[in-house]
């Protein structure tokens, strides 16, 4: 995937250097999203064992039982504003979407996430078109949304870490966790400010979820690579004009840094 240019690229030792610096900043935002995505594969784990125990017509009362596990995730993960599971429209007998969400309160404790969910009323908040969603349905792998503002939950901006949920290899939907922007730059900048060059981390689609480079602002779009294709790819340096990608290994985040 890699596109030659006229530019000199750096090699030998120089050139392992730069790939060697990238990888162990990667490693280092990788480990800071792992804790999260933790709390997103148990959440989705504990969703698919309840939906199986229900059977063929599972009711959000089913779901209710999530909601200790999903109080005491709030509570371990300084991170993590809010958590919970996101249905498939169609899912449950008694309602025709759903989210058994919880987010922390302002004044301490843990709330529910009240939406109205009737693709009837003019209020209806449709979240099939959020990548958080439609990411996971799509390519059957966890992802990183955002940032964006969450006009669903908080107004606040922030990220959603999310991965698919499947009941007998079917799709179910997303368990999935809110992390305002502002404690993970607090998390992330200080190891990208390690780096000698300016620095950004890209999501799937390209959106810059964290950058140290003026020219590229968290929340705007990094055109060109195909970062879809460097997630999916073996864990490698990859090259693309005069940008360096270094995925995040298992997070699916890339570090993109100039060449030289």
């Amino acid at each position: 995937m890699a596109r030659t240019t006229g530019l000199a690229r750096p090699t030998g030792a120089a050139a392992d250097s730069a790939d060697g610096l990238a990888d162990a900043v990667s490693e280092r935002v990788r480990d800071t999203l792992e804790g999260v995505f933790a709390a997103v594969a148990a959440t989705g784990a504990g969703t698919e064992a309840l939906l199986c125990a229900a059977g063929g017509s599972p009711v959000t009362a089913d779901l209710a039982a999530l909601r200790p596990a999903l109080h005491r995730r709030l509570a371990d993960h300084p991170l993590v504003s809010g958590i919970g599971f996101v249905a498939r429209p169609g899912l449950l007998a008694d309602v025709p979407a759903w989210l058994e969400w919880w987010q922390r309160a302002p004044g301490g404790g843990v709330r529910p996430l009240l939406l109205d969910l009737d693709p009837e009323h003019s209020a209806y908040s449709d979240y099939t078109h959020w990548d958080w969603y439609e990411l996971p349905r799509e390519t059957g792998r966890r992802a990183v949304a955002g940032p964006y503002v969450d006009y669903l939950c908080s107004d606040e901006y922030g990220l959603t870490l999310s991965a698919p949920v499947h009941v007998a290899g079917a799709f179910a939907g997303v368990a999935a966790a809110d992390v305002y922007l502002r404690h993970f730059e607090a998390a992330v900048l200080p190891v990208l400010q390690e780096l000698p060059l300016p620095a950004r981390l890209v999501n799937a689609r390209g959106r810059v979820a964290a950058s140290t480079d003026p020219a590229h602002l968290a929340g705007s779009l990094t055109k060109g690579p195909d970062f879809r294709t460097v997630l999916a790819a073996p864990p490698a340096v990859h090259r693309h004009g005069a940008l360096r990608l270094t995925p995040c290994t298992g997070t699916p985040l890339v570090l993109v840094t100039p060449e030289r």
